[in-house]
């Protein structure tokens, strides 16, 4: 068949490369392919009416299309088998017909024919197939290349722009660098700021949360507004301790988006200085509060409270409830890290905070369970009976937990052994080469001693090998319950309720 012209091609490659953004190979590569389904479906049409249709998934697998750049133009080429009677005309070709044409022709070669339809003969249906499945293949190349892209990024926290809506989400613009192409970002409503006013072509800071693979949709990126890693880059960016190394972030706590709209968003940040005479806190907050201030406006006024971090648990507790003043921090239970706090009646309601997020912000922030008590109605006494019976059932439950795993370490191992035991008894496919290797041997020397005798005796005889016996059900693995994960008192929830004198409910 001839070669069938595309005018331009050279140009329309070019021209796709530069507007999608992909390397040349690339678009040539998916210019191939459309063109065999298209050649595909121009075949099937050939079929319309027929009830036993010959094409299954992998019939066209031996087909390929080649593209003529300097002529500009492609053919539909088809690799077969030359045998000495055809039973497929797409994958077989007689030996007779190759031999007019090549005398050293033999069965089993393979040759490439060109099997390219008249233009004419294409069809309109061929033709939308082709277009459909380039413009689906240079979509999936895009994404791929995206998630490359994006998946190797230093730099976590991009610049986005508001493209559009969707549902509750966020469509935005975001790129990966100077001069690199613009791509759509979702940003859903969990991950949203309440104080954002999301309008067209408003820009915002965020944090590249996850590049996944979405069913039908391909690769997809994830932004964050709400994210802590969002309130560390802002801060790296305005203190220049920070970047130099004598001041660092030890930990972040952050609440962007409280459980109830009568509490505003609010994070806090735990600082700490390398150098003595640097001093953490008012690196972070600059003169007059200039450098807070800026982090402040991008997140939208959210309220933040920069704290010292000390190795000193209970210094670092109290730190961590700012601005309410703390009287004296009891680490009743050091081991579980549980910690009552003792601050005066007037003090009481400031360092719960508005709904407990004072507190509860705190608890994230250090890792520890705290309950604020009021000093002047504390009963020590009373309260360590109280937290007594709280360690001795920790410790009951942690003695429980390490009496499961101990149990489940030697079933595991006895499981181990029997498995051992039962390849010895009924190697494995891939253990008969090793298993006959080891009795070769031992095998030959029982057949030189035995070989005389069958001669004697019976004359030759045919050695068969006896079947294999399975293992039976008894000897099948049984499940092994999974156990769940031991939670400690340490973990204060989001929406812990909180009592009436302060106490964060376990």
């Amino acid at each position: 068949m001839a070669l069938v012209l595309l005018p331009g091609l050279s140009n329309l490659i070019d021209d796709i490369s530069e507007e999608k953004k992909l390397p040349p190979q690339v678009v040539e590569a998916a210019l191939r392919e459309a063109l065999l389904k298209g050649y595909e479906r121009y075949r099937k049409t050939l079929y319309l009416g027929i009830n036993d249709d010959p094409f299954d998934e992998d019939y066209f697998s031996n087909f390929d299309v080649g593209l003529d750049l300097e002529e500009e133009g492609y053919r539909v080429l088809a690799s077969k088998i030359i045998v000495d009677e055809v039973e497929s005309e797409d994958h077989q070709i007689a030996l007779a017909e190759v031999m007019q044409v090549a005398d050293d022709a033999q069965a089993g070669d393979t040759v490439v024919l060109d099997v390219t339809p008249e233009k004419e003969d294409f069809g309109r249906m061929a033709a939308a197939t082709t277009k459909q499945v380039l413009a689906q293949k240079l979509r999936d190349q895009q994404r791929r290349m995206i998630q490359e892209e994006f998946a190797d990024l230093e730099d976590p926290v991009l610049t986005a722009r508001v493209i559009r809506f969707e549902r509750q989400s966020v469509i935005m613009a975001v790129s990966s660098g100077l001069g690199r192409p613009e791509v759509e970002a979702e940003l859903p409503r969990r991950d949203q700021l309440p104080n954002d006013n999301y309008r067209a072509n408003a820009t915002f800071k965020v944090f590249l949360k996850e590049v996944s693979e979405v069913p039908r949709r391909g690769p997809q990126l994830f932004v964050s507004r709400s994210n802590a890693g969002l309130v560390v880059y802002l801060f790296e960016n305005e203190v220049p301790e920070i970047q130099e190394g004598s001041v660092r972030i030890v930990a972040v706590a952050r609440e962007a988006n409280p459980p109830s709209r009568s509490v505003g968003p609010r994070t806090k940040v735990a600082v700490d200085s390398i150098e003595r005479e640097v001093d953490p806190v008012g690196a972070c907050i600059g003169a007059r509060g200039s450098r807070i201030q800026q982090v402040v406006n991008e997140l939208r006024g959210e309220k933040i409270d920069v704290i010292r971090w000390s190795q000193d648990p209970g210094q670092y507790i109290a730190n961590s409830l700012s601005p309410a003043r703390v009287e004296m921090v009891r680490l009743v239970d050091p081991a579980g890290q549980h910690a009552h706090v003792l601050v005066p009646p007037d003090q009481l309601s400031l360092a719960i905070g508005r709904e407990g997020q004072n507190v509860r912000l705190a608890a994230r922030l250090t890792g520890w369970k705290i309950d604020i008590k009021n000093s002047t109605e504390y009963d020590q006494a009373a309260e360590d009976a109280v937290v007594s019976e709280l360690i001795s059932q920790r410790e009951q439950d942690e003695a429980q937990q390490r009496e499961a795993e101990e149990r489940l370490a030697v079933e595991q191992a006895a499981r181990a052994e029997e498995d051992a035991r039962l390849r010895e008894l009924y190697p494995l496919p891939e253990d008969e080469e090793d298993y006959y290797v080891e009795g070769e041997a031992d095998q030959q020397v029982d057949d030189a001693t035995t070989d005389e005798q069958f001669v004697a005796e019976d004359g030759p005889a045919e050695l068969t090998e006896e079947p294999t016996e399975e293992p039976t059900e008894d000897a099948t693995e049984e499940p092994t319950e999974e156990l769940a994960p031991e939670t400690t008192d340490a973990e204060v929830s989001e929406d812990s309720p909180v009592s009436e004198d302060g106490e964060v409910a376990r």
